[in-house]
């Protein structure tokens, strides 16, 4: 059986790429194809010495910093992988990998970490973040308009749909009229082990980009100066987060994973912000034994049990995306403190590790292979 997995680019080791290591570390002779390859040498490793087959735009001049406004070019772009000699097609698609090109006789299963956001539920949101006026402000949103035609119309190639959380299954249903099963991204929780006895300080990590809403802990945090942050990370938005931190704010930047690993284990809680898909950091926590303080919406509901679940907590919700909300949950998780069991909240952790991750994308692989193209073998697991 020939395999073809496609993601939709390739210039960092992220979240979905995680996803892509696991399916490429299940399938060692698969090719991989991707519209453009700019993975640092020090992070390729999770490609298991593949190299992939790049689209015409890895030749665009500058393309590795223009590519996030190239969005127009990537339909035609990904539609011109011939993938017609492969049996069984696997997409890892955030925006247009599940656009390719297949055939009756082949079976597509697309693990999809989200539709693309900035074309539909974040749309609105996209605009005014790019703050597109006039006739270009309406060329964006021409562009767009035609974007999503062309994605509702791709995801008839897909046979199998599997999304990252229920939130994404959701919104597969709402826009694309479409079935999916869902299947936690993979976390190496054994990377990680609890520490019990915790360090009088909270930590916030990720890229300091808009949608992140990290700018909300470091403001909450100067309406709290007798408790300490660290914030982890680097981004975009790092002049105006520094701007609403007081001194009890400590800025690390961008960190190795060993080094994140330390924080997250010795913190009191995470504070998690964001309205995330699934989100990989919240499981890292909880792997460490440390409670998660989420934004009460999207995959976090998913991972993380609160106080009110009956069962034993491994964390608490807010509400409400404010600073406000911020500092009433974090003082509401001091005063409840004793309810937590770091060896407890590690154990729930394991519920998201890798290898459930393969067997579970193991049995749907083979169900889709049985349901759709029944003369196919079945695939072995590695």
């Amino acid at each position: 059986m020939r395999v073809a997995v496609v993601h939709d680019w390739l210039v960092i080791y992220g979240g979905a790429e995680r996803v892509l290591e696991q399916i490429l570390e299940m399938f060692p002779q698969a090719d991989l194809y991707t519209l453009i390859d700019y993975v640092p040498p020090e992070q390729r490793f999770f490609l298991k010495g593949r190299t992939p087959i790049t689209s015409y735009m890895q030749k665009i001049p500058g393309v590795r910093k223009l590519y996030t406004k190239l969005l127009p070019l990537m339909p035609f772009a990904i539609e011109q992988f011939d993938l017609s000699s492969y049996d069984l097609v696997i997409s890892s698609s955030y925006c247009v990998a599940k656009g390719v090109l297949t055939g009756p006789n082949q079976v597509h299963v697309c693990y999809c970490h989200s539709p693309m956001r900035y074309a539909w539920d974040h749309y609105h949101e996209y605009l005014r973040e790019m703050n597109l006026k006039g006739l270009i402000g309406l060329f964006a949103r021409w562009q767009l308009h035609r974007i999503r035609t062309w994605d509702v119309r791709s995801n008839n190639s897909v046979d199998q749909f599997i999304s990252n959380s229920a939130f994404v299954a959701r919104r597969i249903s709402k826009f694309y009229g479409r079935s999916s099963k869902v299947l936690f991204p993979p976390v190496d929780t054994s990377l990680f082990t609890p520490e019990t006895h915790k360090q009088d300080y909270y930590v916030a990590a990720g890229r300091f980009a808009p949608f992140k809403r990290l700018d909300l802990v470091a403001e909450a945090f100067a309406g709290m100066p007798n408790r300490k942050l660290v914030m982890i990370g680097d981004g975009p938005e790092m002049g105006k987060i520094r701007s609403k931190a007081a001194k009890n704010v400590e800025f690390v930047g961008f960190q190795s994973a060993k080094v994140v690993r330390h924080y997250l284990a010795n913190a009191k809680a995470l504070i998690f912000p964001s309205e995330e898909d699934f989100g990989i950091l919240p499981v890292e926590a909880q792997a460490c034994g440390t409670p998660v303080l989420a934004y009460g919406r999207g995959g976090a509901l998913e991972t993380v049990k609160a106080t009110s679940s009956g069962a034993s907590p491994t964390g608490m919700f807010f509400y409400e995306q404010s600073a406000q909300a911020i500092c009433d949950v974090v003082n509401q998780f001091e005063a409840s403190i004793d309810e937590f069991d770091a060896e407890k909240i590690s154990q729930h952790a394991q519920n998201f590790s890798i290898p459930s991750f393969k067997l579970a994308l193991n049995k749907v692989i083979n169900e889709a292979l049985r349901d759709f193209s029944p003369s196919k073998a079945t695939v072995p697991v590695n």
